[in-house]
């Protein structure tokens, strides 16, 4: 038993991205790195599971946990499927849409400080210290950067994380602009089985923001959080035989209870976008990841089919278990920094982008006490920042970013495995890196 709740502690750490805490930047700088840099933890060059088969100190597991270990953690992201059970999410027939390239080698050179610090350092050398696995920026519609390191290749998928909120955020508030959903109807009007949860009375606005009030922590330092039953209900291994908790995400879902007043304050919680899972499939009759194929990747243009975790029965893991390539993510990024037009049709409302730029509530969401993003807000599941002219963000732990800044006409999309799964580990390089990069591409003629 004791081996077993260590096996679904560390499957927590791969399903649920959290951000719960913001250290200083200060603090960040100056700690020492208790981790391997990228160059010595790169998994191409540690030879993670080649061989047929491969050494034993080289062969990563699902059900031990091996695989979300670091450095190892580092060749699993690009390899969930060979892992764990998935769902595909399929691109549909049609030819992929070509992405022009005009790329520049002058942005490796441009230089910002990081947050807390009084050396510069330049965009190259940044992408080390995210532990960057891919990063793709476009311009104008064009690429103009694109690199890749470790075991990720164009035609590979990466874990995207909490990115994945954003995603199903979209596709919940297109069927809000579409009619299908009354963003201020309750929750249980839509799926009657959370009557008695803390979402019963909760709105999906509410649930879309993530303004409401659940006895739910993400503390993984905290044994008893409820953060671990979450866990333990989505892992799609078998069950101890004393095992009386939920066995799926439904399950969980309908035991989480209340804790304070909903439309208080943001509270970011995984299970929000779980629930507004389970409110689209109820909804549209498909699940998440059909219903993703079925509005956005089969007409986006993309290259290759994307993939969703999945628990024992086969729901997706909407709060973090979209995978998904590099470059069908920024077409996805782009498209919404064309206000969602793209492969010569609507996809997403102008509406649904005209409403995430311009934000949530910056008071409920200054009450989660981010140090790092005073001034952000969030809407539709999006991180919408300060900066003038509407720049909006997808986030994911160990690094997972789409970065998307109209007024610059950029767009960028990172995968990384970075060892430490809060984004106040990256953000002190990674928010003055972009912006830097936005200021930049904003003064080319």
């Amino acid at each position: 038993m004791p081996f077993l709740i260590a096996i679904y502690r560390l499957l927590a750490l791969s399903f649920t991205a959290t951000l719960m805490f913001f250290v200083s930047s200060s603090a960040i700088a100056s700690a020492p790195e208790p981790y391997p840099d990228a160059n010595a933890s790169d998994p191409a060059k540690l030879g993670w599971m080649i061989g047929s088969p491969p050494p034993a100190e080289r062969t990563v597991r699902f059900d031990d946990g091996s695989y979300f270990r670091f450095p190892a953690m580092r060749w699993s992201v690009s390899n969930f499927r060979q892992l764990m059970p998935t769902i595909n999410v399929s691109r549909g027939l049609g030819a992929p849409t070509s992405l022009k390239s005009v790329l520049r080698e002058d942005i490796d050179a441009i230089t910002f400080t990081p947050l807390g610090a009084t050396s510069t350092m330049t965009w190259e050398q940044s992408l080390p210290a995210a532990y960057t696995d891919g990063i793709v920026v476009m311009h104008r519609g064009q690429v103009v950067y694109e690199r890749y390191f470790g075991v990720l290749k164009p035609e590979g998928h990466h874990a995207a994380m909490s990115v994945t909120k954003s995603v199903v955020g979209t596709l919940g508030a297109m069927l809000v602009a579409e009619g299908r959903i009354d963003a201020d109807k309750r929750v249980v009007d839509y799926v009657p089985e959370l009557k008695n949860s803390a979402f019963g009375n909760a709105t999906v606005r509410q649930v879309l923001d993530m303004t409401t009030g659940l006895k739910y922590s993400e503390d993984y330092a905290d044994p008893n959080a409820e953060v671990w039953a979450h866990a333990n209900a989505g892992n799609p291994l078998p069950k101890p035989a004393d095992y009386t908790g939920p066995r799926s995400y439904y399950e969980f879902l309908q035991s989480v209870q209340p804790q304070g007043g909903h439309g208080a304050a943001f509270a970011y919680k995984t299970i929000n976008t779980d629930v507004l899972g389970w409110v689209i499939a109820r909804v549209t009759g498909r699940n998440v990841a059909q219903w993703l194929s079925e509005r956005i990747w089969s007409r986006l243009g993309a290259e290759q089919d994307a993939y969703f975790s999945v628990d024992s029965i086969g729901t997706p893991f909407a709060g973090g278990g979209l995978n998904a390539g590099l470059r069908d993510l920024a077409r996805f990024g782009e498209m919404l920094r064309n206000d969602g037009r793209a492969n010569g049709q609507q996809i997403v409302p102008q509406s649904v982008i005209d409403d995430i730029r311009r934000g949530g509530d910056k008071q409920a969401f200054a009450k989660a006490g981010y140090d790092l993003l005073k001034g952000w807000s969030y809407r539709s599941m999006w991180w919408v920042t300060d900066k003038e002219g509407g720049a909006f963000m997808a986030r994911g732990v160990h690094g997972q970013r789409i970065y998307v800044d109209p007024d610059a006409e950029m767009v960028i999309v990172r995968f990384a495995s970075h060892p430490v799964a809060a984004n106040a580990a990256n953000d002190p390089v990674t928010l003055p890196a972009f912006e830097a990069l936005a200021r930049y591409l904003k003064s080319l003629p």
